[in-house]
Order: C-alpha cells, then structure tokens, then sequence
C-alpha cells in the first residue's frame, strides 16, 4: 500500500489543525467485579481493534519501605495483557539493588507501555501507550513522584489528531514535548505533541500551513526526539508508519528522514534525508557540541549520523546529515537502534536489539571515532532497546524488551525482560554484572503479585544522593 494511501484520511483531519487537542475519555467497558474477570477469559484478538475489556482487580504486592538513594522507575506492561500497566520503583542503590518498592497501577490494561520521562522539576513521571489507540484509550499517562518513594499515577490523556505516543522531552518552564508517530488511526502523518505544565494537551505540531504541507508530503512518523533550546531547536526523526506494524499489513513502512524545528515557534525548518536508512529510531543532540550536533540512528543500514543543524544541505537549507560510524554488518536490520550519550558529550551507547548488542563509541573527536567494544563479542542481554546514561554517569539502565504486538502484528522481537544496571568504566567501556527479573517478580510467588510476568520498557533514574541537589533523568 502507498504511502499516499495511508496518509488520506490524516490529511483531512489535518485541515482541522487549530483545534485544541487535549482530551481523556473512561474505560469504554467499566470494571464490575465478577464481571471483568470473565470478559478477560474470554476475550479473544481481532484484526486490529481490540475489545476494550477493563483492567482485572489489583494483585497483592510485597513493597518495602526502605528509602535508597538510587531509585529506578520502570514503565511496565502486565505479562497477560490483562491486569493494569504500571510503573514499578525499584532500589538501585548497590547494598538493596533490586528491592521493589512501588507498584502505581493506571487504569487500564493492554496499553504497551513505551517510553517515559520526569518533568524539568522531577515532580511528575509521563509514560506513553504505544498500543492504547486498539483498545481506544488514552495514550499519555501522569505519575506524582513530589514524594519519590510513593509514586502514584495523576491523569491521563489522549490527542485529538495523533496517536502511538514515543519519546518525551521536559520543556524547561514546565509540560513536555512527546513524539507521536501516528495519526489519529496510526497512519502517516504523525504529530509532535504538546503538554503544558497542567498536563494537558495543548497543541499538536505543526500547525502552520507550510508544516502541514511537509508533513503531508512525505512520510512523518516520528519516533526520536531532542531539543537544543539554547540553539533554538529541535530534531524529530521519523521512524515507521505505525500502521503497517499490524495485519494485514505484509511490509513495515520505513522512514529515511529527519525535521529540523524551530524550538520557539514550533515549526518545521528542512527535512533532512539519511540515504536508505530504512527507519531513523533516534536522534540525540550531543551536550556541549560547539556546532550542535546531534547523532542519529538508522536501522537498516546499521550506521551513526551525524546531523549538524548549522550546516546547509546540496539545496542551501540548514541541516546536513553525514556519515560518522558504520557499527558493522551485525547492527543491519536490527529493527531497533536506540541511544544515549554521556552528559560531557564524550561517550555514546546504541541498543541493537535483534543482535543482543550494546554498541559503545568514544566520540568526543568527531573526526576520530573510537569504539570501544568487540561486535563479536556475545554480551549476557537478550532484546536490549531503551537506553539511560544514569544521572551519576557512572551507570547505564537498560531494559531488555522492545514490541510484541503478538498474534495481530508482524513485529514481535525477543527480550528477556530484564531490567540492566550496567557499570560504566573510566574509559567509557562497559561491565554487565546486575539486572532486575521482571518475569521472575510479577508471577507466582514473586514480590510484585501475579501479573503474568510484566515486560519493562522504559526507566527514569532518580538520584537522591545529594538531598541539596537530587537529580532526575
């Protein structure tokens, strides 16, 4: 199917652009105890919707009431699809790693939880549903972690023109920017989101006619996101057309582009092109790059690029893409490459999730990339995607789980469901010698209650080292 195809029923809720966004709507089936229990026995897959059934009661859970420095919290999928997503808190402090501390259910179930983010004052927690739209629910969910060791789940949400919600930024003054790579029924155009510091949607970009054009044009469905406000800009990078994840689609629609915005009017300056990049997961800008830079990912070709937004591309617009790394055959096709960079712009870390692979460069010269693992090297990870260089920047939380869309999709990709607390060494170099079992806690007899298993896929890391000082990322 085209691309045209797909995006003619976005295009015309387009025109409607200046509407405002921000809505939440209940449960379609409300929980009636007796009731809910039996609509999830029987509930069976359909082709793309699912029946909307109610999250199943709430599991007896062991927390503890320990208070550790180190705090991961981890956006959760219940293993059953059938009890409530949620976010778990764990201690990661070394004398208590892996001791679970809060279980904050959200109201329903089946969302597949994807990434999260603290806001800019580390009070609140937002954790996207990458697959709520099948079960016609909200798809941006608010935890209040003001107390970091009683995280409890606020609001949620869902946008009026977009769905499939991704990454997530912390505007500095207070909301977020949140990447959602489909339109309202998960076809091309996507929209990059707006959340004021109330938590409520209130715009849905771009909104200008040259943006809606551009986006409209060619393939926007983005994925990745960074924001450089010193620069004035942003970079989204565009990913796969949501919809063609799911049957009856036979082939996944990749993007081979980038947007450059401009952070203050919120508009779209250049698209940027990265040949035959077969999907482009990430982009991050480099800390304290002189040209602000940013490095991206693309999953097909297994390559680092560097985007320098200063810079002008073969038509004389600002934003030109160059080669910086190949990561080698084993990081082709790897249907995810996902990244992180350390805070003093010198060391960067890549998630090959379908070769079990934390890729690891030195790239603090850009002229003279170091890498500092062996790609033939089998590391102790299976399915590693999202990626966190932890506040002290002398670890690197890794979760080992990316999609399963089970038996209505075509992407469903192995992972072990672990939570990694990775060892960062001086020279940049990595040491794998801690994990969280998600499986192992949320089943029969495990201390987060009988979930079926749960599935992490993202992490915020608290640091409460300092209490004058705490950080959050």
């Amino acid at each position: 199917m085209s691309f045209s195809k797909l995006s003619f029923g976005a295009s015309a809720i387009l025109a409607f652009a200046n509407i405002s966004a921000a809505y939440s709507l209940p449960p379609l089936i409300p929980k009636i105890p007796g009731v809910t229990e039996l609509l999830n026995k029987v509930n069976f897959p359909l082709p793309i919707l699912q029946i909307p059934t109610p999250a199943l009661p709430t599991p007896v859970y062991t927390p503890s009431n320990i208070r550790p420095k180190k705090i991961g919290y981890y956006w959760t999928a219940a293993g059953d699809n059938s009890h409530a997503d949620f976010l778990v808190s764990y201690s990661l402090d070394d004398d208590t790693f892996g001791t679970l501390l809060r279980v904050a259910e959200v109201p329903t179930s089946g969302n597949s939880p994807h990434h999260s983010g603290p806001s800019a004052d580390g009070k609140t927690i937002w954790g996207g549903g990458l697959l709520s739209l099948l079960k016609t629910q909200d798809t941006g969910f608010f935890f209040d972690v003001s107390d970091p060791y009683e995280p409890v789940f606020k609001k949620s949400n869902r946008g009026l023109f977009s769905s499939i919600a991704d990454e997530v930024r912390a505007l500095p003054n207070g909301g977020f920017l949140i990447t959602y790579m489909g339109s309202a029924v998960g076809t091309s155009p996507g929209r990059l989101v707006e959340v004021d510091a109330n938590y409520d949607i209130v715009h849905e970009w771009p909104e200008d006619v040259p943006g809606l054009l551009n986006i409209l044009g060619e393939q926007f469905s983005p994925h990745g996101l960074s924001i450089d406000v010193e620069a004035n800009l942003i970079l989204t990078s565009d990913f796969v057309v949501p919809a063609t994840v799911l049957k009856p689609f036979t082939e996944i629609l990749h993007a081979n582009t980038l947007r450059l915005w401009d952070y203050h009017s919120r508009t779209i300056i250049n698209t940027i092109t990265i040949p035959n990049g077969g999907g482009i997961q990430d982009v991050k800008f480099i800390p304290g790059n002189k040209d602000h830079a940013a490095i991206a990912t693309a999953v097909h070709t297994g390559e680092v690029w560097i985007i320098y937004p200063f810079k002008t591309d073969e038509h004389g617009k600002p934003g030109k893409a160059e080669l910086l790394y190949a990561l080698g055959e084993k990081a082709q096709d790897n249907t995810a490459i996902y990244s992180d960079i350390t805070s003093d712009g010198r060391f960067a870390y890549f998630t090959c999730t379908t070769s079990n692979h934390i890729a690891q460069l030195d790239i603090s010269d850009l002229h003279n990339v170091k890498r500092l693992d062996d790609p033939n090297v089998q590391q102790p990870i299976v399915g590693p995607h999202y990626v966190k260089v932890a506040p002290d920047q002398k670890h690197l939380a890794v979760t080992d789980y990316f999609v399963e869309t089970g038996a209505i999709g075509n992407l469903n990709t192995v992972g072990d469901y672990k939570g990694l607390w990775i060892d960062i060494e001086e020279n940049g170099a990595l040491s794998f010698n801690r994990s969280i079992n998600f499986s192992q806690d949320f089943t029969t007899g495990g201390v987060g209650g009988l979930r079926g298993g749960a599935k992490p896929h993202s992490v915020v890391v608290f640091d409460l080292t300092d209490p004058h000082n705490p950080l959050w990322y």
